[in-house]
């Protein structure tokens, strides 16, 4: 498996059987800020499946979530605070993005399937509110009662045990900002968006970890 297998060549082929068949609607999972000039190759990929999907004579929809909870939070923060080690964050840990959490994305796949209000857009979605690295820090500090080490990187500066892809991510992401609002987006199609807070309490919880679970923790 690859970004070219999968999220080139995959798409396309799912791209060119759906219309071969007539498909009504056909709803993609793209990212945010995709686009065929994009200079990393997943985003690319991303924005040439957008691409096609335009000219594949289907009625479609193109989802552009935000950078997910799921995939984030735990190799950032969760993996280092169950191993009872500081967090180390990229810069100051300031800049502030609206994560999203990838039930809400599901959620708002299947909501605007054969909606005539969601055809033949992309629809950008965030989570609740931006927050930045140190307000996810607060988030696990508030449910495990007790205060996280945290040290710091220069922007440029691997973090140690991050592996390249994330790392690249991680650093990408203390450049800027992505703040978005979309609440009209996610009440016009019923999602109901999943703070930080709620994802680190359930993300905990699965751990076998809650607020009781602080000292097993360090």
């Amino acid at each position: 498996d690859s970004v070219e297998t999968v999220d080139r060549l995959g798409n396309r082929n799912l791209i060119d059987a759906a219309a071969g068949e007539g498909v009504g609607h056909f709803v993609f999972v793209s990212a945010l800020g995709a686009r065929p000039d994009h200079p990393a190759p997943f985003m690319r990929a991303k924005g040439e499946t957008e691409q096609l999907l335009e000219n594949s004579g289907m009625p479609w929809t193109a989802l552009q979530p935000n950078m997910f909870m799921d995939t984030s939070i735990p190799v950032v923060v969760g993996a280092p605070v169950l191993a009872g080690q500081p967090v180390t964050l990229v810069g100051d840990g300031l800049r502030r993005h609206s994560m999203v959490a990838m039930r809400d994305v599901a959620s708002l796949a299947v909501a605007v399937l054969r909606r005539e209000d969601a055809m033949n857009q992309r629809l950008i979605l965030g989570g609740p509110d931006p927050v930045s690295w140190r307000d996810v820090i607060a988030a696990f500090e508030h449910e495990l009662g007790r205060e996280i080490p945290v040290r710091t990187v220069p922007l440029g500066e691997p973090v140690p045990g991050l592996p390249g892809p994330i790392n690249d991510i991680v650093q990408a992401l203390a450049t800027y900002d992505t703040p978005l609002d979309t609440t009209a987006l996610t009440a016009r199609f019923g999602v109901a968006p999943t703070s930080v807070a709620e994802f680190v309490r359930g993300f905990l919880s699965q751990a076998g970890s809650g607020s009781g679970g602080a000292q097993n923790l360090g």
